[in-house]
């Protein structure tokens, strides 16, 4: 097995940092928003390091046992995607010696921590790009980057002409990494956090990177150091040839969220054109690979998914009840267990309020409720998947995850009408005259020859073993 042992049971929670919590105000820049401003790609509202280990209660009572950070390491921006320096972490963050008390507060909780790896493309402050920036065409890392032409100009308006930038943005040249000083470099950072005991890398855009060489190199440094670190891809489509032995454990399953919201947010699939679609992703990778995807309905690149769902309540507890059935990681992007709103970047990365009074506390319980379920069933961690159900008529979809003698049924109804369904239950091995629980609730159920009869509230889920 190539995938680490720990994340088929793995359930992460992703921490903008600059907006999670401000635990050191020392650190603070001087022209520092007030806490919970409108975002902007601009402005700094001081969340740091401190503040994940004030707030380590939170997360933990919340049930998660995996961080992803956005990007920690010196940049110019509140995302931290232009990189200046990878070996030193944002003084606005907070210092090395904060980041290992993080590690040690998440360590000695069974919590493991990833990190965001940007090595596309850095900032303009990199030193070896602003060495081009000084000397030019003399430059001894002219080579580092893409240079089309000199001189270089990286700050007037418009799009880069004389460097390859990603999308064109002249704030990120994208280094060339067939140079071997550059591959070294980027390699050397890859094993340097891993060695500092961070537990993996989520990468940036690695499909820009589009060298399979490359790729098996940094797996390889990363693994050297820690075989059980997880490296995560950020594919945003269905494309198998980034996971294995060659290049990632598993990929941010995008298309999933996708599915999820054509399914319950305007009716695009039907119960079958959503089980197929579903069903289709987890089967196009292999088994361990397909275990191992990071499985979210938001990040900082999304819009949040209570704005999605326009707040309904019902839909964004149906929409976790399936997540949190599938097969992979589930993760929750923070803040959307206490339903924070906002539109695509920046209005998705907005400071959390921390007054509990402004929180969607049933959606919270719900996640908490859902989390212990499957901690406590491993057949939703590690158990096969299985279709029961797909009936478009009514538009109900029902699985089952299958371990052993253990088996979850998964039953979700995407419609405003009460189900009253009479669902096949005997491949699952299931008898006459066993009797069965709501998960999520407290209704009791009973085995009729080879049918389970259940009734599924509107826009519902239940989860029956």
């Amino acid at each position: 097995m190539t995938v680490p042992y720990w994340v088929e049971d793995a359930i992460f929670y992703q921490i903008f940092p600059d907006r999670f919590a401000n635990g050191d105000l020392h650190n603070d820049p001087a022209n520092v928003q007030p806490w919970g401003s409108p975002p902007t790609s601009w402005g700094f509202q001081g969340g740091d390091l401190r503040g994940i280990i004030d707030k380590i209660d939170y997360i933990l009572d919340l049930g998660v046992n995996a961080i992803y950070l956005n990007p920690i390491f010196l940049a110019n921006s509140n995302h931290r995607y232009n990189t200046v320096d990878y070996l030193k972490i944002d003084p606005r963050v907070g210092t090395l010696e904060d980041f290992h008390a993080l590690l040690e507060v998440a360590h000695s909780n069974n919590v493991r921590l990833i990190l965001d790896g940007v090595f596309n493309h850095c900032g303009r402050g990199f030193f070896a790009f602003t060495d081009i920036l000084e000397n030019q065409a003399y430059s001894a890392y002219r080579d580092w980057f893409h240079v089309n032409k000199f001189p270089v100009d990286a700050y007037s308006p418009g799009k880069a002409e004389d460097y390859k930038a990603w999308w064109g943005f002249k704030s990120l040249p994208k280094f060339n990494t067939n140079n071997q000083a550059v591959r070294q470099y980027l390699l050397n950072v890859a094993r340097y956090w891993i060695e500092q005991g961070a537990d993996g890398w989520r990468l940036d855009v690695p499909n820009e990177i589009d060298d399979d060489s490359f790729w098996l190199e940094f797996r390889n440094a990363v693994k050297s150091v820690n075989r059980d670190a997880y490296l995560v891809g950020e594919i945003w489509t269905v494309e198998p040839r980034w996971v294995g032995p060659n290049h990632f454990d598993g990929l941010m399953d995008y298309p999933v969220r996708d599915a999820v919201l054509d399914f319950l947010n305007g009716g695009f699939l039907t119960a079958t054109g959503f089980a197929d679609q579903v069903e289709g992703i987890f089967k196009r990778y292999p088994r361990e690979n397909a275990y191992a995807m990071y499985v979210t309905l938001g990040s900082h690149d999304t819009e949040r998914i209570y704005t999605r769902f326009n707040g309904d309540l019902n839909k964004l507890k149906l929409a976790f009840a399936f997540v949190f059935a599938y097969p992979g990681a589930p993760a929750i992007y923070y803040g959307d267990e206490i339903g924070m709103a906002g539109g695509k970047d920046p209005e998705c990365r907005a400071a959390v309020n921390w007054n509990p009074e402004s929180w969607l506390e049933e959606l919270r319980g719900w996640l908490r409720t859902l989390i212990s379920l499957r901690k406590k069933h491993a057949a939703l961690r590690r158990g096969a998947y299985r279709r029961v159900l797909a009936d478009d008529r009514r538009n109900v979809y029902a699985f089952a995850r299958v371990l052993g003698d253990e088996v979850v049924l998964v039953v979700l109804n995407a419609s405003a009408v009460r189900r009253h369904l009479r669902l096949p239950v005997k491949d699952l091995g299931w008898r006459d005259g066993l009797i069965l629980h709501n998960l999520l609730g407290f209704e009791e159920y009973i085995v009729s020859g080879d049918w389970l009869v259940v009734s599924v509230p509107p826009w519902g889920g239940i989860w029956i073993g």
